[in-house]
C-alpha cells in the first residue's frame, strides 16, 4: 500500500498519538493504584515469582516509550518497542487464556473493565498500528522490515513463554507418593453429548441421572441410567421475587431441593409435579447444601465470628425449622475461608458426613448430628494449604490467587471416597491428563488408600464434577456426561 507524504504524517502522527496515550495513562493508572496493581502481579500464574520487578519495570518501559514516541529522532525505536510490548502483552493474555487455572487482571483503570478476549482484539489492534507505524517509518527494505519484525515477534513470544515455565504455576509433580493404578478397572458404560457446558449434576437415583443448568436455574434435565432416554422439568416456585445469584438444585428423591445461599432460602418440591414452595427461610446463609432425608439437610456456611467454613445442620419438624453449627469440624481455619475451603458430601449408607479440603491432604467425618468423628488423610503430601491470598484496598476485598489444589472433586458410596485431583505421582506424565482425569479410591472408615482410575473422556477437557452411586461413576466433562461401571473386584 503506497502513501503520498501528508496522508503518511496523518497516519504516523495519529498512531504516535493513541500509542502516548495509550501508555502515559496505562502507566499513571498502576501507579495511582500501585499497591493493587503489585497485588494483582503477585496473584498471576505467571508473573507471580516476578512480580515486585516487574510492577516498576512495566509502568517505567511505558512511560520511557511514550518519551521516544514524542521525539522525532527516536519515534522508529518507539515504534519498534512498542511493538515488542504489545507482543509481549498479547502472548501472556494468550497463555492466560489457554494454559492457566485462573485469569487474574494486572490492567488499570477503564481497561481493567475489558473482558479478556477483548483485552485481546485490543491489543492486536494496537500490533497492527506498531507495525503500520513501522512500515511508513522505516527506510529500509521491506523484506528487512519484516524480518525485524518477525525476529521481535518470535523474542517477545519466547520471553513470556520462558517466564511461563520459570514460574511459580500450580504445581502437579510431587514425587512423594505412587499410586496404585487399576488398568482396567473400568467399563465404558456410554457418553451422552448434552446442549451447552452449563449442566452440573444435581443427583442420581437407580434408573435416573438428574442435571441442573447454572444458565437455566430452574430446569432439571433427567436422563435415563442407560443415556438413551431424556426429559426435562421446569421448576415453578412460589413467591419468586428473591435476587438469585448462585442458584443450584439437589435431588433427594422423590424430591428436589433448591438453594441459593446468597439469599438464606430453600425450596422445596416433587420432581414428578415441580412446584417448588418455601422450605426454609432466613435462618442462615450458606455456600453449599446437602439433603440427607426429607426433613434435614447438611450445609456449609461462613462464620460471622472467625470468618471461615463452618457446618451445620437444618432441620424440620412439621412447621418447626431449627438449625445447629458445628464449629469444631472442620479444622484448616487459621487462613480463613479460602484455606478451608472444601467440597461436602454425605453418606447416606453409613450416615455420615464428610468435608474434603480443596488445598491440603485432609477430609474430615462426622456423624448425622454433627459429632466429630475423626480425621482422615489422602496419599498426598501437601498437609497445609499452599494458598496465596490477597487484599484489595481499591474496593477492601479479598481474592484468591495462586493456590495449589489437591483435591478438585469427590464423591461418596457407603465406605468409599473417591477424589479426583490432578496431583501426579511418582512414575505418572502429564500426556495422559491430556484425555483422561484421576480417580483415587479410599476407604475412609479404615482411613486407607484402595486404588486409583483414569477415567478416560474427550481430549484436552477437564472433569468437572461425577458422582458415584454402587459400581456406576458418573462423570460431566465440559458438554458431555460419560458413564463407567468399576469391575467386578475393584469395587
Amino acid at each position: 500500500m503506497k502513501f503520498n507524504d501528508s496522508l503518511k504524517n496523518i497516519l504516523v502522527n495519529s498512531i504516535t498519538y493513541l500509542y502516548i496515550l495509550l501508555f502515559v495513562y496505562a502507566s499513571v493508572s498502576k501507579l495511582l493504584e500501585f499497591g493493587d496493581f503489585q497485588t494483582q502481579l503477585g496473584q498471576s500464574p505467571l508473573l507471580g515469582a516476578f512480580a515486585s520487578p516487574i510492577s516498576y519495570a512495566v509502568p517505567g518501559f511505558e512511560f520511557l516509550i511514550s518519551l521516544l514516541l514524542s521525539i522525532k529522532r527516536t519515534k522508529l525505536l518507539g515504534f519498534y518497542l512498542s511493538f515488542t510490548l504489545m507482543v509481549i502483552f498479547t502472548a501472556y493474555i494468550i497463555i492466560i487464556l489457554n494454559f492457566t487455572s485462573f485469569t487474574p487482571c494486572s490492567c488499570g483503570g477503564v481497561l481493567e473493565e475489558l473482558g479478556w478476549t477483548e483485552h485481546l482484539i485490543f491489543n492486536l489492534f494496537f500490533i497492527l498500528l506498531a507495525i503500520m507505524g513501522i512500515w511508513i517509518l522505516d527506510n529500509k527494505s521491506k523484506k528487512k522490515v519484516l524480518l525485524s519484525l518477525t525476529g521481535l515477534l518470535v523474542l517477545g513470544s519466547f520471553l513470556v513463554f520462558l517466564v511461563y515455565l520459570l514460574s511459580e504455576k500450580e504445581i502437579k509433580q510431587n514425587n512423594a507418593f505412587q499410586r496404585k493404578y487399576i488398568p482396567h478397572g473400568l467399563e465404558k458404560l456410554g457418553n451422552f453429548q448434552l446442549e451447552s457446558n452449563a449442566f452440573y449434576i444435581a443427583g442420581i437415583d437407580d434408573s435416573m441421572i438428574y442435571l441442573g443448568n447454572y444458565d437455566a436455574p430452574k430446569l432439571i434435565k433427567a436422563i435415563s441410567r442407560d443415556l438413551k432416554r431424556t426429559e426435562s422439568f421446569n421448576i415453578n416456585l412460589e413467591n419468586y421475587n428473591f435476587p438469585f445469584t448462585r442458584t443450584r438444585i439437589e435431588i433427594h428423591p422423590p424430591y428436589f431441593f433448591l438453594g441459593d445461599g446468597t439469599v438464606p432460602i430453600i425450596f422445596k418440591g416433587q420432581i414428578k409435579n415441580p412446584m417448588g414452595r418455601i422450605y426454609i427461610h432466613d435462618l442462615a446463609y450458606f455456600h453449599q447444601f446437602k439433603p440427607i432425608s426429607t426433613s434435614e439437610i447438611l450445609f456449609s456456611a461462613i462464620s460471622s465470628e472467625s470468618k471461615s467454613n463452618i457446618l451445620g445442620l437444618f432441620e424440620k419438624v412439621k412447621d418447626s425449622v431449627g438449625f445447629c453449627l458445628a464449629e469444631d469440624i472442620i479444622k484448616n481455619r487459621s487462613g480463613g475461608a479460602f484455606e478451608s475451603d472444601g467440597i461436602l458430601l454425605w453418606s447416606k449408607i453409613l450416615e455420615k458426613a464428610i468435608y474434603v479440603y480443596y488445598y491440603s491432604n485432609k477430609y474430615e467425618v462426622a456423624d448425622r448430628k454433627l459429632n466429630f468423628l475423626w480425621q482422615g488423610k489422602t496419599i498426598d503430601t501437601i498437609s497445609r494449604a499452599q494458598v496465596n491470598v490477597a487484599h484489595y484496598s481499591k474496593n477492601n476485598a479479598q481474592k484468591i490467587g495462586k493456590a495449589t489444589t489437591v483435591n478438585l472433586s469427590a464423591s461418596v458410596w457407603g465406605k468409599n471416597l473417591f477424589i479426583n485431583t490432578e496431583r501426579m505421582g511418582k512414575y505418572e506424565t502429564a500426556e495422559t491428563l491430556k484425555s483422561a482425569s484421576i480417580i483415587d479410591q479410599y476407604d475412609f472408615l479404615k482411613n486407607e488408600y484402595v486404588q486409583s482410575f483414569y477415567f478416560y473422556h474427550q481430549y484436552n477437557r477437564k472433569l468437572k464434577e461425577f458422582r458415584v452411586i454402587n459400581d456406576t461413576i458418573i462423570g460431566l466433562v465440559d458438554n458431555q456426561l460419560w458413564s463407567y461401571k468399576i469391575k467386578q473386584g475393584y469395587r
